[in-house]
């Protein structure tokens, strides 16, 4: 969801949980009893900020906050402590062997209740909407609290919602520029973000001494980032406890036998504890973890020690990482050189790897194998994925520091690879003919300070944008390619669609002219074929998807809106910024390989297309849309880019993405290059525009 939008999704599920003196317009209830529900404090904080009411919304937003970060301690210790209290007992033989363990099962569910319900209440209460749980995922809340407290004057409180906010979204340009001006007007330097994740911060802090060869300090907060790192294991074994979603099954149609029932929780439980891997090296707002994180903290600690004269540690950092990559060369010669070190004073072997390292990773192990058995016999779909990949150096301080080198050749080494770049799968090229004589060049990759890049205009007339224009209005469809979201970027502004293939059937049926119809279908092909000949293609390039859009500013939701029209992304990669990396894997469209936007109007205030660095914040280039004005490029993470506000007024364009795998083509083109022929057999006649070159360059 986008900076300070409404939730409105999940508002409508609320209204009857807001606490009274909300629903009378007197901000949150009183404060005692059991735990107010955080959706309910949300809601309400929601409605005082659109109410005007910035102090009552500030409050409540606030409690929301709160509310949500003691229901999660409040269960973290009922369920620490009824799992000392009610141990569970093992099964004995025989008839009735079961009832020793189901009885403890039972004894544990009745402590976590007696446990819970006074400071909770009834565990319904309790149970929020998925709209209500992405918000704070994404730390919605916090653009809303910034707001609110710029309205009450209190910017050291708005500088610091807002840094929290742009940790996680840090595609969010305008806000970014908000806490600038907070550190210039508020003369606020150090900001806090108020949900940061301390072995998180410990880890970065160890890093960046280590970086600078201070490596006292950086021991301290790596063992310290260590310690945070498996407590929050533990937390996050503990969460997954809690209700699990059972996707492929309706609850009052659930008819499995008790124990298909018992495993179809239990797994899912077990590959939610499995993950916890994956989530505690996950920055916030980020799609992929950090790559073999949790080896990198023995790895920086094995070379930090033995830079500080400590030896044993050094080893045993050493033994440590070697239980996650038994056959990393570059730490057994680390090891075996501390060995060396230690003869003489000791026996080697009495250094053992770390206890808890072994302890996770055993019970890693035995995660995988079992959720690989019941993939096996019970029908699931599993795939184990790589969760300690040792080319983990993905972010830029995690680089080999300079002073390594002059390490003597028998010396021991820090075992950072860089993931090698992939190289591209074709030589790239650009410059080749327009074939239109009326297509105007304007700019290429180096005038838009990128690679594969290419800024026309006249690609079509003022004529043909306007009568594009009119079948956009007679055939889109709110939310189409977003499963009928009617604003999946922004709540801001509401997003039409329409493909190809719609418009010839319209036509056909006669709901809109046949031959404006035709108009979507010719201009996509010439943009195809421009494109093909720019980039110097060698071979086809093909339709993936073929969009007539439209955005349109909503009324009343534009002042100070700090939001994109469309967040920066790449067309065929995950984008991550903290990793300065573009990660081509699924959900990803990994088949796109170029884009282009061919825009129809110009009539609307903002709704600039942009490129970005890989940071997602540094512009490369702005391009002001106008009717005819195309811009293409590459779609890999060579070309982060995404709209600025559309703020007044309407933008259209029709969006195109090629790949060059046939096996990726449209269908939906398919099926229209078939009605296409049909309509050519009865006669009925292209549009105004031959798609064949004219005077071709």
């Amino acid at each position: 969801m986008a900076t300070g939008s409404r939730p409105w999704g999940a508002l409508l599920l609320l209204p009857l949980l807001l606490p009274a003196a909300c629903r009378a317009g007197g901000g949150c209830a009183g404060e005692g009893g059991p735990l107010e529900p955080f959706d309910a404090l949300y809601a309400s904080g929601v409605e005082a900020y659109y109410g005007g009411d910035f102090a009552g919304a500030a409050r409540c937003l606030e409690r929301a906050l709160r509310s949500r970060r003691e229901l999660r301690a409040a269960r973290l210790r009922c369920r620490r402590s009824c799992r000392g209290q009610v141990r569970l007992a093992a099964p004995g033989p025989g008839g009735g062997g079961d009832l020793p363990f189901f009885g403890s099962v039972l004894r544990r569910a009745g402590c976590l209740r007696r446990c819970e319900e006074p400071r909770l209440g009834a565990a319904s209460r309790h149970r929020a909407a998925e709209e209500v749980g992405a918000d704070f995922q994404r730390r919605v809340p916090y653009s809303y609290l910034q707001r609110a407290y710029i309205q009450l004057n209190k910017l050291e409180e708005a500088a610091n919602a807002a840094h929290t906010f742009f940790m996680a979204n840090p595609e969010h340009m305008e806000i970014q520029q908000d806490i600038e001006n907070y550190k210039t007007t508020a003369g606020k330097v150090d900001l806090i973000d108020r949900e940061a994740r301390q072995h998180m911060e410990d880890y970065s802090a160890g890093v960046r001494h280590y970086d600078k060869e201070e490596y006292e300090l950086a021991i301290d907060f790596l063992e310290r980032a260590l310690k945070g790192y498996y407590s929050e294991d533990e937390d996050c074994q503990l969460m997954c406890e809690g209700p699990q979603r059972f996707e492929e099954h309706e609850y009052l149609e659930y008819k499995a036998g008790l124990y298909e029932a018992i495993a179809d929780h239990y797994m899912q439980v077990l590959a939610c504890k499995h993950d916890c891997v994956r989530e505690l090296a996950t920055r916030s707002g980020r799609i992929s973890p950090i790559e073999n994180f949790l080896p990198l903290h023995y790895d920086y600690l094995q070379f930090a020690y033995y830079r500080v004269g400590d030896y044993v540690k050094a080893l045993e950092c050493a033994k440590s990482y070697l239980l996650f990559h038994p056959d990393d060369e570059d730490v057994l010669e680390n090891a075996g050189y501390y060995e060396g070190l230690l003869e003489g004073t000791m026996d080697p072997d009495t250094v053992k790897p770390r206890k808890e390292a072994k302890t996770l990773l055993r019970r890693h192990k035995l995660e995988s194998h079992l959720l690989q058995v019941a993939a096996a016999g019970l029908g699931y779909t599993y795939t184990e994925p790589n969760y300690w990949n040792r080319y983990g150096a993905r972010q830029d301080e995690h680089s080999v520091p300079s002073s390594i080198s002059s390490e003597p050749e028998d010396g021991p080494r820090l075992s950072l690879a860089k993931k090698p770049m992939p190289k591209p799968d074709r030589e790239l090229k650009e410059g080749g003919p327009l074939l239109y004589s009326d297509v105007k060049f304007v700019y290429n990759s180096q005038q838009l300070n990128g690679t594969q890049r290419v800024l026309l205009d006249n690609v079509i007339s003022e004529e043909q944008c306007r009568e594009l224009h009119r079948v956009a209005n007679g055939i889109m469809l709110a939310g189409d390619g977003y499963r009928g979201k009617t604003s999946p970027h922004t709540p801001n502004e509401r997003f039409e669609g329409a493909t190809v293939l719609k418009a010839l059937k319209y036509g056909y049926e006669g709901r809109v002219p046949l031959k404006s119809a035709r108009l979507f279908y010719d201009i996509s092909e010439k943009a195809r074929r421009i494109v093909e000949s720019y980039f110097m293609l060698n071979s086809t390039l093909y339709f993936s998807y073929t969009h007539l859009v439209c955005r349109t500013a909503l009324s009343g939701q534009q002042e100070r809106r700090n939001d994109l029209s469309h967040p920066i992304h790449a067309d065929n990669c995950l984008l991550d910024p903290e990793a300065n990396e573009c990660w081509k894997e699924p959900p990803a469209y990994t088949f796109r390989d170029y884009s282009a936007l061919l825009y129809m109007n110009a009539d609307f205030e903002g709704g600039e297309f942009i490129f970005t660095e890989m940071d997602a914040k540094t512009v490369t280039a702005s391009i002001k849309p106008k009717c005819g004005r195309m811009i293409s490029f590459s779609s890999g993470g060579e070309n982060p880019h995404g709209v600025k506000a559309v703020t007044k007024g309407q933008r259209c364009a029709v969006a195109l993405w090629f790949t060059l795998d046939p096996l990726y083509r449209e269908l939906e083109r398919i099926q229209a290059d078939e009605v296409i022929a049909m309509l050519d057999q009865e006669h009925l006649g292209p549009s105004e525009m031959n798609i064949n070159p004219k005077d071709e360059l």
